[in-house]
């Protein structure tokens, strides 16, 4: 940035003053400019306070902080085009979107005065306004609200908007906004830009939403695992899903190629046994059926796992089939019961 070094002799206070705020400037890693015009002194204390320890506040004369800034140079003589009306530096090593959501939290709402410029629309919202019969309706009339006597009162019969945006606050409707108790401003920091490890930010950048930014990215995490999987791609956050996947693949390969595998064996045996109670059930005369399948209902047939099913899921289908199982020595010792019917066919 091309500028003229001013080289007149200042007074020492001043060259102290500058020598102040660029060692401010220097101690933070990012660094802003505010507005504080409209803040009382008392409220401007207070804020600096609530800040205290996340950031600073410093308020010096515009042509000390703009040489403090063209001092210091370093990209951060950016914020000079912000250097105008009421300002002050704010200091922080929190990141910009931190500071300007801690800036936004802390306004607070105030009465607009006479002169001065709405931020936003002005309405006096439908409703009673509280205020017994008399001249005051007149006043809200005045100012363009729909207003009239009603059931004893002052009722405001639909939401009026009073003043737009932009427009100058006269003196009728700055009363009228008191009376109502209105507060159509809000009153605190206004963050006018803040440069942070080189990068300038203004307040729109600044503005997002942390839920939904927060929910894009477990989206596009989601979205990356999946991906992950699809494609089989290992990684660190994937290859247990795609051990799993593989492993569940590789026995519903087993179960349909009927592989005696030790472990597809006892899912083996559950299908058959599931199958056997199914054409058992299809038999009317029951006489023609071994005592232990006898009355037997079907059961349905064991799905095979897709690769997807966590351990928990895979020791319930094991604990299924487990009991559709037998041994030779449990056909020889016991008839058993329905449940038993494969056992005792093949002992």
């Amino acid at each position: 940035m091309s500028s003229v070094r001013k080289t007149e002799t200042i007074p020492q206070w001043k060259q102290d003053e500058v020598d102040e705020l660029v060692e401010f400037i220097d101690s933070f890693n990012s660094v802003g400019i505010v507005g504080v015009g409209g803040i009382p002194s008392r409220q401007l204390q207070a804020m600096r306070r609530e800040l205290h320890g996340s950031a600073d506040v410093r308020v010096s004369r515009n042509t000390l902080t703009t040489r403090a800034l063209e001092e210091v140079d370093d990209g951060v003589e950016e914020l000079i085009q912000y250097v105008s009306g009421q300002v002050a530096l704010i200091g922080t090593n929190d990141n910009p979107f931190g500071l300007f959501k801690q800036l936004e939290a802390s306004k607070t709402p105030a009465p607009i005065n006479a002169g001065e410029v709405a931020p936003n629309d002005v309405v006096i919202p439908e409703g009673d306004t509280g205020v017994d019969p008399g001249p005051f309706v007149g006043e809200l009339q005045t100012v363009g609200a729909a207003a009239r006597i009603q059931d004893g009162s002052i009722m405001v019969t639909e939401d009026s908007t009073v003043l737009e945006e932009g427009e100058v606050v006269d003196d009728d409707l700055a009363n009228v906004l008191v009376e109502l108790g209105i507060e159509p401003k809000e009153v605190g920091l206004d963050l006018k830009g803040v440069y942070s490890e080189g990068v300038l930010f203004e307040p729109d950048e600044l503005a997002i939403d942390v839920d939904e930014y927060a929910a894009d990215i477990r989206s596009a995490a989601a979205a990356a695992r999946n991906l992950s999987i699809n494609a089989e791609y290992p990684t660190a956050a994937t290859v247990g899903s795609l051990l799993s996947k593989a492993s569940g693949e590789a026995k519903s390969v087993g179960l349909f190629a009927e592989i005696e595998s030790p472990d597809v064996v006892p899912d083996l045996i559950g299908k058959a046994d599931a199958q056997l109670r199914a054409l058992a059930a299809q038999i009317d005369d029951e006489e023609a059926l071994p005592e232990e399948l006898q009355g037997v209902e079907a059961a349905p047939d064991p799905a095979p796992e897709t690769g997807d099913a966590d351990e928990e899921e895979q020791a319930e289908e094991d604990d299924d089939t487990d009991d559709a199982e037998t041994t030779d020595d449990d056909a020889d010792e016991d008839d058993g019961d329905g449940g038993d019917g494969l056992g005792a066919m093949f002992g």
